[in-house]
C-alpha cells in the first residue's frame, strides 16, 4: 500500500483513516482493540478522534474515544511512532461552549494528551469555526503547542472556503503557521461541501484533506434501503436525509460497481472518495471485522474510469 503525503505537514498517512467516533460508543474497548490491531496489521496507520467523542451518549462526558485509543497505544501492539493520531478541539460539549480561545486550547490539549497516554498529538484540528475568537488567537495557541512539542501539525474541520482563506491571510499577517489540513464532510451524496471553491483552494495551497462521513452515516453501505431498515440503529435518524431519488440512484450505481469489482458498496463508496481530486484520505468507521474488511479493501481498490464516471453521474 502506498502512503499519501498529508499536505505540507511532513506526515504520511494511509489511503483510509479509521474514524474513532465509534470507540466507547458502538464499539466497546475489547472490540476497539481488535479492530485497531487488525487495521494496523493490514498496513494502515491513521486514527481520527476528538475530545468530544462520544458526549452525545447518555452517561458519557466526551473523551471516551481518546481514552480507548490511549489504552490501546499503551498496551504496545503498535509503536507510538507508527501511529498517526488525529484529534480535535473546540466543539461544544452538551451545551457547554468550548470554542477556540487560547486558554481553552491549553486546557483541552492537556486533557487529550492524558487520555491518549502520549506526549504528542500528530495532528490537532480546530473542530469547528469559533466566531468569537480571531484566527490569530487560535493560531498563536496552536503555534505554542507546536513549539512545546505537544503537537506536530495543525488544521481545521468544517471551515468553508472563505473562512479558510481568511485564516491563511491572518496567519500571514501575524507571521504564524497556517492550517495545513482540513477535514470537510464529503461522500457520493454530499459533494457541495468540498467540491468547488474549497477543493480549488486546497489544491492550490497544498492542503491535506481528510474527509469525514465517507459512508454517509452508513447509508452508502447499502444496508438502508427503506426507512424501516434504520429502526434501532445508532445512526438511523440520518437515513431519511438520503432515502430519495438521488440516494437510490447512488445505491444502484454502487451495487453495479460492487458486482463488477467483486467487492461491496461500502468498499466502492470509500474508494471513490479516496480517488477524488484534492482528497488525501477519507475517514470511515467500523464496529466489526466484516465492516473493517470493507475499509481495508477500499484502500487498495482502483476504480476504472468507467466506474468513476458512473458514480460521479449518479451523485451529481
Amino acid at each position: 500500500m502506498q502512503m499519501r503525503a498529508l499536505g505540507r505537514t511532513g506526515l504520511s498517512i494511509s489511503p483510509v483513516v479509521f474514524g474513532g467516533n465509534v470507540f466507547g460508543w458502538t464499539a466497546d474497548e475489547k472490540t476497539s482493540f481488535t479492530l485497531l490491531d487488525a487495521f494496523f496489521d493490514a498496513g494502515y496507520n491513521a486514527i481520527d478522534t476528538a475530545d468530544v467523542y462520544s458526549a452525545w451518549v447518555d452517561g458519557h462526558e466526551g473523551g471516551e474515544s481518546e481514552t480507548i485509543i490511549g489504552k490501546w497505544l499503551k498496551q504496545g501492539s503498535v509503536a507510538r511512532d507508527k501511529a498517526v493520531i488525529v484529534t480535535k478541539v473546540g466543539f461544544d460539549n452538551r451545551g457547554k461552549a468550548t470554542g477556540l480561545g487560547k486558554d481553552w486550547i491549553a486546557t483541552a490539549v492537556e486533557a487529550s494528551l492524558r487520555r491518549l497516554q502520549t506526549d504528542y498529538i500528530d495532528l490537532y484540528l480546530a473542530h469547528k469555526p469559533d466566531p468569537n475568537t480571531p484566527h490569530e488567537d487560535t493560531l498563536a495557541a496552536f503555534t505554542r503547542l507546536k513549539e512545546q512539542g505537544k503537537v506536530r501539525a495543525i488544521g481545521c474541520s468544517n471551515y468553508p472556503a472563505d473562512l479558510l482563506a481568511d485564516s491563511f491571510a491572518a496567519a500571514a499577517k501575524a507571521g504564524l503557521p497556517r492550517y495545513d489540513v482540513i477535514q470537510p464532510e464529503y461522500n457520493l451524496y454530499t459533494r457541495d461541501k468540498f467540491e468547488g471553491p474549497l477543493r480549488d483552494l486546497c489544491i492550490k495551497e497544498e492542503i491535506g484533506v481528510i474527509s469525514y462521513y465517507a459512508l454517509a452515516a452508513g447509508f452508502l453501505t447499502g444496508k438502508y434501503r427503506e426507512i424501516g431498515d434504520a429502526e434501532g440503529k445508532a445512526r438511523g435518524y440520518r437515513v431519511g436525509d438520503y432515502l430519495n431519488d438521488k440516494g437510490r440512484r447512488i445505491l444502484a450505481a454502487l451495487d453495479l460497481v460492487a458486482v463488477e469489482t467483486g467487492t461491496t458498496p461500502a468498499t466502492v463508496a470509500i474508494a471513490w472518495v479516496a480517488a477524488r481530486p484534492g482528497i488525501t484520505a477519507p475517514i470511515a468507521s467500523a464496529t466489526s471485522l466484516g465492516q473493517l474488511d470493507a475499509m481495508i479493501k477500499a484502500g487498495t481498490l482502483t476504480l476504472s474510469p468507467q466506474a468513476m464516471t458512473l458514480l460521479n453521474e449518479a451523485g451529481a
